[in-house]
C-alpha cells in the first residue's frame, strides 16, 4: 500500500496532526491444562494498548491496573450478579469451546 501511494503521489502523513482514534479491546483467553482437568478464564480490558482492568476466574474479581480501571474494577465487583455471570464463564464460555472443537484439534497433534 504504501509503495502505491508513493507511485500515486498521495499525501504524506509526515507532519501531519494524529487522528484522535483510540482504541477499545476486548480479549478473552481460556487456558486448559491437562484436556479439562484445570481450566482459567482471563478476561481482558485494552484502552489504547495500555490493559486498564481484567478478569481471572482463578481469583474470582476484577483487579484495576490502572487508577481508572481500579474504579471500574470496583464498580463490577460490587454488583453480585454480574460476579456470578462473570465467575460462571469458565463453565460457559471455556468448556463449551473446548468440548466443540476437541474432535477438529485431538486429531491434528504433532508427532
Amino acid at each position: 500500500v504504501l509503495v502505491a501511494l508513493v507511485v500515486l503521489g498521495g499525501p504524506s502523513a509526515a507532519g501531519a496532526e494524529l487522528s484522535r482514534v483510540f482504541q477499545e479491546m476486548v480479549k478473552s483467553e481460556c487456558h486448559f491444562i491437562n484436556g479439562t482437568d484445570r481450566m482459567r478464564f482471563v478476561k481482558r480490558f485494552i484502552y489504547n494498548r495500555e490493559q486498564y482492568a481484567m478478569f481471572d476466574s482463578d481469583v474470582g474479581v476484577f483487579v484495576g491496573d490502572t487508577p481508572y480501571g481500579k474504579k471500574v474494577a470496583r464498580y463490577w465487583n460490587s454488583d453480585p450478579e454480574w460476579m456470578e455471570y462473570r465467575r460462571a464463564a469458565v463453565d460457559r464460555h471455556c468448556r463449551h469451546n473446548y468440548e466443540l472443537s476437541t474432535w477438529f484439534l485431538v486429531g491434528r497433534r504433532g508427532e
